[in-house]
C-alpha cells in the first residue's frame, strides 16, 4: 500500500512537471514577441529548468521555489514578459505553503520586485514605477491565490490527520472499555462458579472420602462406585480451580479456555472411572503415540470424556463401549462406539454435550460426526489437526468416510 502511493505521488510530479514546462513552452511560442526580445537558448532554458525542477517540489518544495523565483527575475531582467514563467512559481509557492515553508514565500516577492526594477530600467523609454506595478499586478495575485489554497489545502490535510486520530482513540478507548467489560463479566463468573459449584463438589469429595474411610475401618470392601466417585470429584475440584484461575487472570488464555489439566495421558484413569460407573469399556491405540499440541490434547480427552459419559448415562447398564485413537502422520482419529439403545429410528437432539464437542473440534479445524450406528448404539468420530492454530492446515489423512456416522 506505501508503495503504491509513492508511485502515485511520483506520478502526480511527472504529469505537473511536464505540464507546466508544456505549458509555458506553448505559451512562449504563441504569445507575440516584443521587436528586439525574441527567445533565445537562454531563453527556453529560464522557462524549462524550473518546469522540470517541479519534479522534486514534494521532496525539496523551498529549493524548487527559489529556483523558480530566481529564474522569473532572470527572465523579467532579459525584458520578456514574465506570465509564462511565472507557471512553476505558482505551483512551487502552493507546494511550498502547503508543507508550512510560508517564509519562504519571500523568494517570489523579491523576484517580482526585481522583474518591477528591471521593467523600470530596461523597459523601451523608460517605464514608470507605476506601469511596472500594474503590469505584474495580475502575477503577484496568482501568486497569493497559490499561496492560500496551499494553506487551505495543508488545513484541510491537519483536520484529516485530527479526525482520523480522533477516530483511532475512539477505537481504541472501545476496545479499552470491551476489554474491560470481559474482564468484569470472567470475575463474575468466576464468582458464580466458585459459589455454586466448588461447594457442592467439596461436600461430595468430603461425604466420599468419609464412607471410604468408614468402609475401610470397618473392613469392608469399598465399593468401586464409591472409589470412582471419590476419585471423579477430586478431578473436577482441580479442573474448576484451574478453571476459576484462567477466569480471575487478566490475560487469561486466548481462546477463554482453561490451560490443560486434563490430556491422554489420563485416558486409563478416565476408563477406569467409566468402569466403575458400570460401563464395560475397552481401548485401542493405533500408530506411533506421541506428545501432542496441548489444545489438541485437551480437546481430544473432553470429546472421549463427553462420550463415555453419555454411554453410560443412555446406553444401558449392559452396555459397551469402544474407544480407538488413532495417531495419524497430520491428524489424530477418535472413534468411540457403544453398542447402547440408540437407534437410526429415533433421532438424537442434540445436547448441551455435543454442542460443546463440535465447538471444540471447529476451533480446531477438525472435523466431527455424531449419530447413531445402523445396527444400534451411538458413535463418535473426530478428526483432530496435529498442527497447532495459526500454522498450515494439515493435508494428510483425508476427511471422514462417508460410511462413518452422522
Amino acid at each position: 500500500m506505501e508503495a503504491e502511493r509513492v508511485w502515485r505521488d511520483r506520478m502526480r510530479d511527472v504529469l505537473l512537471a511536464v505540464g507546466v514546462t508544456v505549458l509555458e513552452l506553448g505559451a512562449a511560442l504563441t504569445e507575440p514577441g516584443t521587436p528586439g526580445t525574441e527567445l533565445d537558448a537562454y531563453g527556453y532554458a529560464l522557462m524549462v529548468v524550473p518546469g522540470l525542477a517541479l519534479l522534486a517540489s514534494r521532496r525539496a518544495p523551498v529549493p524548487v521555489l527559489l529556483l523558480a523565483s530566481a529564474c522569473l527575475a532572470a527572465y523579467e531582467v532579459r525584458d520578456h514578459p514574465a506570465d509564462v514563467v511565472a507557471f512553476p512559481v505558482i505551483a512551487a509557492v502552493y507546494a511550498a505553503v502547503r508543507r508550512g515553508h510560508k517564509a519562504a514565500l519571500l523568494a517570489p516577492v523579491l523576484a517580482l520586485a526585481a522583474a518591477i526594477a528591471g521593467g523600470v530600467l530596461t523597459g523601451d523609454g523608460g517605464q514608470s514605477v507605476r506601469d511596472a506595478v500594474q503590469s505584474r499586478f495580475l502575477l503577484a495575485g496568482w501568486i497569493v491565490a497559490a499561496a492560500m489554497i496551499g494553506q487551505a489545502a495543508r488545513n484541510w490535510e491537519a483536520y484529516l490527520e485530527q479526525v482520523e486520530r480522533r477516530a483511532a482513540d475512539a477505537e481504541r478507548s472501545r476496545e479499552e472499555a470491551a476489554l474491560r467489560r470481559a474482564g468484569e463479566e470472567r470475575l463474575r463468573i468466576a464468582r458464580e462458579l466458585h459459589d455454586s459449584l466448588t461447594h457442592s463438589i467439596s461436600v461430595i469429595k468430603v461425604q466420599a472420602g468419609v464412607a471410604v474411610h468408614l468402609a475401610r475401618k470397618r473392613g469392608e470392601e469399598v465399593p468401586a462406585a464409591l472409589l470412582a466417585i471419590q476419585e471423579a470429584s477430586g478431578d473436577a475440584s482441580r479442573e474448576l480451580r484451574s478453571t476459576l484461575g484462567v477466569l480471575r487472570t487478566a490475560d487469561g488464555a486466548e481462546d477463554g479456555t482453561a490451560p490443560s489439566v486434563s490430556g491422554l495421558d489420563r485416558l486409563d484413569r478416565l476408563l477406569e472411572r467409566a468402569r466403575a460407573a458400570g460401563l464395560r469399556a475397552t481401548l485401542t491405540v493405533t500408530g506411533e503415540r506421541r506428545p501432542l499440541p496441548e489444545e489438541t490434547d485437551t480437546a481430544a480427552y473432553r470429546i472421549i470424556q463427553e462420550s463415555l459419559t453419555n454411554a453410560a448415562r443412555h446406553a444401558g447398564p449392559s452396555a459397551t463401549a469402544t474407544v480407538t485413537v488413532g495417531y495419524g502422520p497430520a491428524r489424530l482419529d477418535l472413534r468411540v462406539e457403544d453398542d447402547g439403545r440408540a437407534s437410526p429410528e429415533r433421532p438424537v437432539v442434540p445436547g448441551t454435550g455435543l454442542i460443546g464437542m463440535r465447538e471444540r473440534v471447529t476451533a480446531l479445524r477438525g472435523e466431527l460426526e455424531a449419530g447413531a450406528r445402523p445396527d444400534g448404539g451411538f458413535a463418535v468420530r473426530a478428526l483432530l489437526p496435529l498442527a497447532r492454530r495459526g500454522d498450515p492446515a494439515p493435508a494428510g489423512d483425508g476427511p471422514l468416510p462417508e460410511e462413518a456416522p452422522r
